[in-house]
């Protein structure tokens, strides 16, 4: 992935500032006062190295960006994306079987300031409630992130803070998974329309000998850019980790190899509401629907997000993905390697 020359951000920018209200306010919470580092991300987002010096392709690019910017915008304006830090999802019941069937959680942070995000692909089922209230969840993890969070960290560290490390934990991937590939791939298309580029390392950890399989099928169809932030580690991937954060800032189900199951395997574990980012997090949406409607009681609901259709790349790995599962559940799985490391059957 080629550096964003200044121009190009420069240019975008010039665009930017003919935007008016309600797409102005909205934008400022997107870049949380980091313009620059924000029109990156979604140059980069889009293969920004693939296009030649010349103005006028350049200009057509930075024009293409701009609506897709604004396409962004729209979103955000037409889903109440700003409010969704006000929506919280109650009773705490609910909430509490969505966090045990969407394993996510903040571990820490590494040595370099970036938060340490865990997500336990392999144990979440997604089965305790709709798939808005999992889009929901998903979104308000995103903005506490990226409002609250990232600020925070750049604040402390007194330069700017706009990515993520994410620790993927693929323990107890079973065919099961296949259910849920429609599910993860609206998560994962939200993620690359309107909030490309957050995160800088994707780390998978335990992984057993489907996703070797998958795995080997699928890299080839991710755009350069993403495989090169993929690196899938041995075992816990607990020595590899500690290079780059402290032993409190690793994710349980990295701490002891063999620790078992990701979902319940420590009492610490950063997936449980009762977790400090979570009973924080959740706290924040509370106080924030007091301040935004003090006189009005907690409506319960899903807050409806639009669900966008994939992209034609995003499709096609899902049907990648779909096959090469069925070969497994049709009993037509051969054992293999990842990348040179060996691979343990589930």
């Amino acid at each position: 992935m080629g550096i964003v020359s200044q121009e190009a951000i420069v240019q975008l920018q010039a665009l930017m500032d003919r935007v008016d209200e309600p797409l102005k306010k909205t934008f400022e919470n997107v870049h949380q006062g980091y313009r620059a580092e924000t029109l990156a991300r979604f140059l980069k987002a889009r293969e920004w190295s693939v296009v030649k010096a010349h103005k006028m392709v350049m200009m057509e690019f930075i024009t293409l960006i701009m609506f897709q910017l604004m396409d962004c915008l729209l979103w955000r304006v037409q889903n109440d994306i700003d409010d969704i830090l006000a929506k919280p999802i109650v009773p705490t019941q609910l909430y509490r079987a969505i966090r045990d069937s969407q394993l996510i959680g903040m571990s820490g942070y590494s040595r370099e300031g970036l938060p340490v995000f865990a997500i336990g692909v392999g144990l979440s089922t997604f089965d305790k409630a709709s798939v808005h209230y999992y889009v929901q969840s998903h979104i308000q993890i995103n903005e506490y992130r990226d409002r609250v969070i990232l600020p925070s960290a750049s604040k402390k560290h007194g330069r700017p803070i706009t990515t993520c490390i994410k620790v993927l934990d693929m323990t107890g991937l079973k065919l099961s998974a296949l259910s849920q590939i429609k599910l993860l791939t609206i998560i994962s298309t939200i993620d690359d329309l309107n909030y490309p580029e957050k995160t800088n390392t994707y780390y998978i950890v335990n992984a057993p000998y489907i996703f070797s399989a998958c795995w080997k099928v699928v890299k080839p169809l991710l755009q350069e850019r993403t495989r090169k932030k993929i690196q899938v580690l041995p075992g816990c991937g607990r020595d590899e980790l500690l290079k780059i954060m402290d032993f409190a800032s690793l994710p349980h189900f990295c701490r002891k190899e063999g620790s078992g199951s990701s979902r319940h395997s420590e009492n610490d574990s950063c997936f449980l509401l009762d977790h400090p980012f979570h009973q924080q997090l959740y706290n924040y949406i509370k106080q924030q629907s007091v301040i935004n409607e003090p006189a009005q009681p907690i409506k319960q609901g899903s807050f409806h997000v639009d669900l966008p259709e994939p992209a034609a790349e995003g499709t096609e790995i899902v049907k990648t993905l779909e096959s090469e599962l069925h070969k497994f559940e049709n009993g037509n799985g051969l054992p293999g390697d990842i990348d040179g490391i060996k691979i343990n059957g589930d």
